[in-house]
């Protein structure tokens, strides 16, 4: 027969295996609740990034129609009544003069097709895709600077990275946004523009020297938060600092994704 203190040992290690059982079994449940709370959590982050990937498309689109609207009606409209009405004066115009105002007329076409030929590059939709960011925001500013809208600069440092395209998307939207700012509320005479290629991370910096407002009356501002939600999907540091007539910057952060 089996001694007191064996059969006390026998169920004290049996204790001792459900103990441990049940820990185990607590411990797989446990792990198994958070990792399907962390694979939702990452679902969900994926979902938010590409509902705001296809708003920010959809934004930079509309945004697109805008820009050709405008320049149809303020360039390329007034350039072809200009060509329109110099033809007019040519049909009346004695023959001795006819040589300087058809040089004067061949010149205003000139002018619009090369207008024609800087609005096409605006006309796709995916011009982020196409051309990447450094190119679009080039186009931006040059269209600023084409419409006289104000005097825009762009300064490159570092080595341009390759990021994904749809960040670029992204990003994009946070300037045009900015941009849009801009032109609407600041009225500005200039836009800095500097994007610095680090070598893990590109900082942006964005500045005007408009009006300028008062960051605590505007802090539920629609578009600022569109800005810093799109930035916190990007995991990028945002910041939008501006003093009245002291004009307004925007700095962004966007860290280099480490691809798995």
């Amino acid at each position: 027969m089996l001694q007191k203190e064996e059969i006390l040992l026998i169920i004290y290690l049996i204790a001792v295996v459900f103990f441990l059982a049940v820990f185990v079994v607590v411990f797989f449940v446990a792990f198994q609740r958070r990792k399907n709370k962390l694979l939702l959590e990452k679902y969900e982050a994926q979902q938010r990034f590409q509902q705001e990937l296809a708003s920010s498309r959809l934004e930079i689109q509309e945004q697109t129609f805008k820009n050709i609207a405008w320049e149809l009606h303020d360039n390329v409209g007034q350039l072809l009544s200009v060509a329109n009405l110099q033809l007019n004066m040519l049909m009346t115009a004695p023959v001795d003069t006819l040589r300087d105002q058809v040089s004067e007329t061949k010149d205003v076409i000139v002018a619009t097709v090369e207008e024609v030929r800087s609005l096409s590059k605006t006309l796709n939709t995916e011009v982020v895709l196409n051309n990447g960011l450094v190119e679009s925001v080039k186009t931006e500013l040059e269209r600023f600077n084409r419409l006289n809208f104000l005097h825009a600069d762009l300064k490159l440092d570092g080595e341009e990275t390759v990021i994904r395209k749809e960040d670029e998307i992204i990003i994009f939207r946070i300037l045009q946004e900015f941009f849009s700012n801009v032109i609407k509320h600041a009225k500005a005479n200039k836009l800095f523009v500097h994007l610095y290629y680090h070598k893990n991370q590109l900082q942006i910096i964005a500045e005007d020297d408009g009006e300028g407002f008062d960051t605590e009356q505007k802090s539920g501002n629609s578009g600022l938060q569109n800005m810093k939600s799109r930035a916190s999907l990007l995991g990028a540091d945002f910041n939008l600092s501006s003093q009245p007539g002291d004009g307004t910057q925007l700095q962004l952060t966007y860290p280099y994704p480490i691809y798995e």
